[in-house]
This record gives structure tokens, sequence and C-alpha cells, in this order.
């Protein structure tokens, strides 16, 4: 059995937390009882009773049938707890606005988690709407500009073996590709996303340097079809006076409590 800080795992939570985990990865597609026994080698009668614990909870939801299961509303409740009380994301909304007003495109704030960044807040552009908002979404580090400007942070010795899941054609499929690409986002002093993540969308991500090394940062997305050269030079502008200002303005530790 695992230990962290010297302090045995509760492998019963860390069940429940498997599950919940499987099944917000899953998103809009719900598992069926079998499915989650077997990806968690869980025997079916133990997982159908941890499935109706969290059911009768809220953290897990099911169809009529009885069948399906899906992540509950409990998991939006407390993602939402997370971010009202995260001191670094309220003093950075503001910010995000400032930079939405100035250019009009959408401007994201992430967090690396792992090998992920999660998504913490959003200003999506003046030109269109969005249906489907990031805000608790992960997306790898290795795909987009928020994760790219936050691996360019650290050496590339902690950069994963690979081979990299290829969102796009222009994604990163190899640690050598990746490492090459982040010595020019040091260089920069900001990454770019040339369509790695997302077809037809240019992004631009600046790590915030109130941690050493960075967790947190934010980036600008656009369409290729609206991005000129100048345009460009003023989106890099605009989001370097944005980090400098967060830099300067959030305190480190984050505030009263410095959360791990």
């Amino acid at each position: 059995m695992s230990e962290t800080g010297g302090v045995r795992e509760v492998k019963s939570a860390a069940r429940t937390m498997e599950v919940l985990e499987l099944l917000a990865a899953r998103g809009d597609r719900p598992a069926r009882l079998q499915e989650l026994a077997d990806e968690l080698s869980v025997p079916r009668s133990s997982m159908y009773a941890l499935l109706q614990t969290l059911i009768a909870r809220g953290w897990v939801r099911t169809d009529v049938t009885g069948s399906l299961y899906g992540i509950g509303i409990r998991a939006l409740l407390t993602g939402t707890s997370y971010l009202d009380s995260d001191p670094r994301v309220r003093a950075v909304r503001p910010y995000l606005d400032e930079a939405s007003d100035a250019l009009g495109e959408t401007i994201h704030m992430g967090r690396l988690d792992g090998h992920d960044v999660a998504y913490l807040a959003t200003r999506e552009s003046h030109e269109y709407l969005r249906t489907i908002s990031r805000v608790g979404r992960r997306l790898p580090a290795h795909v987009g500009a928020l994760g790219k400007a936050l691996l360019a942070e650290r050496p590339d010795e902690e950069l994963p073996e690979g081979p990299y899941e290829a969102a796009t054609a222009n994604t990163h499929t190899s640690r050598e590709s990746l490492a090459a690409d982040l010595a020019g986002v040091r260089e920069r002093g900001y990454s770019v996303d040339r369509e790695e993540g997302v077809p037809g969308i240019i992004g631009f991500g600046f790590a915030l340097r109130y941690d050493s090394p960075a967790r947190d940062a934010i980036s600008c997305s656009v369409p290729v079809a609206r991005l000129t050269p100048e345009r460009e030079e003023r989106i890099v502008a605009v989001m370097r006076e944005i980090r400098t200002k967060l830099e300067t303005t959030v305190p480190a530790g984050g505030g009263a409590v410095h959360w791990r």
C-alpha cells in the first residue's frame, strides 16, 4: 500500500477518487458498471456498492435504467468552491477582463496539474460565442500555449519520455520536438501554439512567475484568419503588460494560506 508523507493511503478513499476522476475524464460519455470495474480492476459487486453510495450523495448520477453512470452535481459544487476560494484566481480575473477589453479575443487562465493544464478562468472572444466553457476542463500540457509556457519554466529532464498524444497534425508528439519548441519559449519569453491544440486557432501563453517555478499562466487565443503580423505584435505587447501587472500585484504564496 502506498504512503503519502509517511501516512498510509486509505484504500477506500483512493478508490472513490479514482472512480470520480475516471467519470470526470469521460466527459459526456457515461460509463457502464462493467467498464468501471474493468478499468479500475475492482470486483463488480464492490464497484456497484461504491457507485450506489456516491449516487445517494450526489457525486455520481445514473440514467433511468440504472445502467449508465456519470459525474454528479456535487462535483460541480466542489469545483466552484475551489475557484471561489482560490486567491490567485480572484486576483487574476480583473486582469483577464482588461486583456479581453483591450484585445477582444479569448483569454484563459490555467494551472499546471501533473502533466495537464486545468482551465480556471476564461473570457470569451467578442467576435463569437463559445457554447461550452473551458473552465474546469483539462488539456495535456504539451498541446497548448498555457501548458508550453509552464513547461518552459522547468528543466527538460522533467518532460515525459513520449510519444505524446496528438490533438492535431501540428501537435508535438516527441520529447525532442517539444524540447526544441520550449527552448524558443525561454528565448522569447512566451509560448506560441500554432494550431497544435485546435485547428484554426493560434495561442500565445505567458507564465505567471509569482511562484517559482510558475504554476499558473495566461493565454490569448485568436483564429488564424484574424491574425496578421501587426495583430500578433499587439497581442504579445498587451499580454506582456498584463503579466507584468499580475507579477507585481499578486502576493507570493497566494495570500494568507499558501496552498500546495
